[in-house]
This record gives structure tokens, C-alpha cells and sequence, in this order.
């Protein structure tokens, strides 16, 4: 029994240390284009998040500098928090 308790242990530790990976990532940069109707954003480096439904537009435009917390649903980067830099 207690051959099988530690290597399943280890698994465990393993396992769930990969879900403080998936947390929220950060970017920094210019905005290229901002499309509401689509819900998308547009970073001057080709990075392209995809806006919440319930997302507030707090003015975005072409050339800001803003900050966006970010996190992947599938094959997209949804952008969780949007903030404009000084």
C-alpha cells in the first residue's frame, strides 16, 4: 500500500501545480484597432484579444497604450481587464 501512496502523491503535487500556470497573463502595448460589433481587440503587434459581453469601452482608440489582463479559452485570448496607460 504504502508503495503506491507516495508515487500517487507525487502525481497529485504534479497534477494540480499546473493549475497555478493557468492564471491571468499580462500585456503592454498600443492598440491598432478597436471593433466593438466584433468584441475585438487589436494590438499593434498583430495580438488580437476577444472582448466580454460585458465589457465597458472606456474610450479605446488607435495609438492608446494600454495594459490587458488576458487569459486563453481555447484557441482565443479573452481579455479579462482593459486599462489605458499613461
Amino acid at each position: 500500500m504504502r508503495k503506491l501512496l507516495v508515487p500517487a502523491a507525487a502525481v497529485a503535487v504534479l497534477a494540480t501545480s499546473g493549475l497555478a500556470f493557468a492564471a491571468a497573463q499580462h500585456t503592454d502595448g498600443t492598440i491598432k484597432s478597436v471593433d466593438m460589433k466584433a468584441m475585438s481587440l487589436t494590438m499593434a503587434d498583430g495580438t488580437t484579444f476577444m472582448l466580454p459581453k460585458t465589457f465597458k469601452d472606456p474610450g479605446l482608440k488607435a495609438g492608446e497604450k494600454v495594459s490587458v489582463m488576458w487569459d486563453m479559452s481555447g484557441t482565443h485570448k479573452v481579455a479579462e481587464s482593459v486599462k489605458m496607460m499613461k
